[in-house]
């Protein structure tokens, strides 16, 4: 198994937690991401994915201006870049989520996604082939 290091998104999108939910919305929607990390003076303290949007705006009929703080889903558990994609998986799982905040060494370093994780898990997939086609084939 390998660890999720390599396909960690680094260059995070985040706003605020007292940026309005509408502006993480417009955000998502204009960069075609699915979630947006949220400061609390500087300092990474969450995530506001498109399902804490649904549940929280369209599903509670909350105001899309209240602050995003009031959207981030507490409890979602963080990462370490050494994590293998099957720990990543089972925790975005029993966690229903599909994106996880990723610590080194005590700070958010980025944000990995399922997407992320299927990803990883077909390129091992790939070289196992490869590596089997290798031995098949006599080289």
């Amino acid at each position: 198994m390998a660890s999720i290091h390599k396909h960690v998104t680094r260059e995070m999108v985040s706003l605020e937690a007292t940026a309005p939910i509408r502006e993480a919305a417009r955000l998502m929607s204009e960069r075609k991401i699915g979630s947006v990390a949220v400061r609390d003076g500087g300092r990474i303290v969450g995530l506001v994915t498109e399902r804490d949007l649904v549940a929280t705006v369209l599903a509670r009929g909350a105001d899309a201006n209240h602050p995003m703080r009031e959207a981030m889903r507490q409890g979602l558990p963080r990462v370490s870049t050494s994590a293998s994609e099957v720990e990543v998986a089972g925790l975005m799982r029993d966690h229903t989520t599909r994106h996880l905040l990723v610590e080194e060494g005590g700070q958010v370093v980025g944000v990995v996604s399922m997407r992320d994780i299927i990803q990883l898990m077909l390129d091992e997939k790939q070289f196992l082939i490869e590596q089997l086609q290798t031995y098949i084939d006599g080289r």
